[in-house]
């Protein structure tokens, strides 16, 4: 099959664009950029486009399908040529479906812990040795792309994002995969920028429950009133696993987990974490794999990339980045880290990167969210908020949002990495939570401000 991506260089699309070249498609692709480590990850499979910028004259009659991603717009050539010619076009999750409509389709949604839970199944399945298809929205340990496409095996896993599937779809992405078995880990407004309302939002899923095939499972978080409520009275036929966050302790910074066969140390900490490892334990079980065989095998998860990632320990000190940038995940977040390090400083810093979190009536669901830090910074960037074309936020407007006293606020790069750079981080943990990079910070630069002696 001929395959063309109109924005080949996204983080899902490129990882899409090489699994489809692995099972032997032919594939290429435009885009007006393409930052690292899609570039050269194209690039080592020779997928890069030759130069950048969109190109109708690569758009022919004899394509089999243009996969159209969410970067690109309306009125971009090469989806204009599509059109004029009929070439059949589908966003991501379209094409998804159809590769796997002959497979049992396992999706795994929430408005949080999607990526963590699904990199849990993966490493679980991988440990025991169980091929299956997949999806996943970060590069995991032990796995060469994010997405793995096949003719034989029996199930594909697919983390369901709720955001929209294409700017010809408005449809969210998980309405497409019509699940044989689901997972929905919790529920917290977000996106705004698409969904006004909560109910709005909340609609989505009620949506994606319906979309549950015939006699299929759900499985859900019922200590989430908002799924609870959802699994209860929806009238689809479908089997309901309810589950909750597992009994644990904490001792001397090591998490143990109750199981049958008694405590068991585990490399994942925070009560938000151990619930995904319960939601995770119930679809691994749906798929072939005993309680016994998936306690052996998560004891050595370590986490999915960007997810609670340690990236540098040294004797007292420690440091972590995490992808959390919604209230309730920073709110969890920081006080997992806390209730693991209780004994050390905990500087926990946030940039507000995404659409949601810099709209100034959004802001007010952040109160109390850094409250369990010793210490709180929250960076933010002026210009990525006229970028976004968002009214203008100020300092005292987050101070008041976080309604904490002592909250210290950066709005330029220059500071923030100043701060970091001359702080004493001695018996401390430094927890850096964002979507994005803090306008431009070195990591590695990071690591070694945290471990000067």
């Amino acid at each position: 099959m001929r395959i063309h991506f109109i924005a080949i260089g996204g983080s899902a699309m490129h990882n899409l664009a090489i699994a489809l070249h692995q099972k032997g498609y032919e594939v290429t692709g435009s885009d007006d950029t393409i930052f690292e480590p899609s570039k050269s990850r194209l690039e080592r499979y020779e997928l890069l486009p030759n130069q950048f910028g969109w190109f109708a004259d690569k758009i022919t009659s004899d394509l089999d399908a243009v996969i159209l991603g969410m970067h690109a717009k309306k009125d971009n050539e090469e989806l204009l040529k599509a059109q004029e010619l009929g070439v059949k076009i589908y966003s991501y999750p379209e094409f998804l479906y159809e590769q796997s409509k002959n497979k049992t389709r396992v999706v795994i949604g929430g408005s949080h812990g999607k990526t963590t839970i699904t990199s849990m199944i993966l490493h679980v399945l991988h440990y025991h040795d169980k091929e299956v298809d997949y999806m996943v929205g970060a590069q995991l340990e032990g796995f060469d792309t994010m997405v793995h496409l096949t003719e034989e095996n029996d199930f594909i896993i697919l983390e369901g994002d709720e955001y929209l599937s294409s700017p010809i779809d408005r449809r969210p992405k998980f309405h497409l995969y019509q699940p044989n078995i689901a997972l929905i880990s919790g529920i917290e407004w977000d996106h705004i920028n698409v969904f006004p309302t909560f109910d709005n939002y909340v609609d989505q899923f009620r949506i994606f429950i319906e979309s549950i095939v015939n006699g299929g499972a759900l499985v859900y978080n019922e200590e989430d009133s908002e799924v609870r409520k959802m699994a209860e009275l929806t009238e689809n036929p479908i089997r309901k696993f309810p589950y909750f966050t597992p009994v644990y302790r904490i001792e001397q910074g090591e998490t143990l987990l109750n199981t049958p066969e008694g405590e068991m140390p585990v490399e994942v900490f925070g009560a938000h974490n151990l619930s995904n490892l319960a939601g995770a334990k119930w679809i691994c079980q749906h798929m072939g794999i005993d309680e016994d065989d998936f306690y052996e095998a998560i004891a050595s998860f370590k986490g999915a990339s960007k997810r609670l990632e340690k990236i540098v320990e040294h004797n007292n000190t420690v440091a972590f980045k995490d992808f959390a940038h919604s209230p309730s995940k920073v709110r969890a977040t920081t006080k997992a880290v806390k209730e693991q390090y209780k004994d050390r400083k905990v500087v926990a810093c946030l940039e507000l990167h995404t659409y949601s979190s810099l709209d100034a009536l959004f802001l007010k669901e952040y109160e109390g969210a850094l409250n369990t830090a010793d210490e709180a910074v929250v960076f933010y960037s002026p210009d990525a908020v006229k970028i976004k074309q968002l009214e203008e936020v100020s300092a005292a407007q987050i101070e008041t949002a976080f309604n904490r006293d002592d909250l210290i606020i950066y709005t330029k790069p220059k500071d923030f990495k100043e701060y970091l750079a001359q702080k004493d981080f001695d018996n401390s943990v430094l927890l850096l939570m964002s979507s994005g990079n803090y306008g431009g910070l070195d990591f590695d630069e990071v690591k070694k401000w945290v471990i000067r002696e």
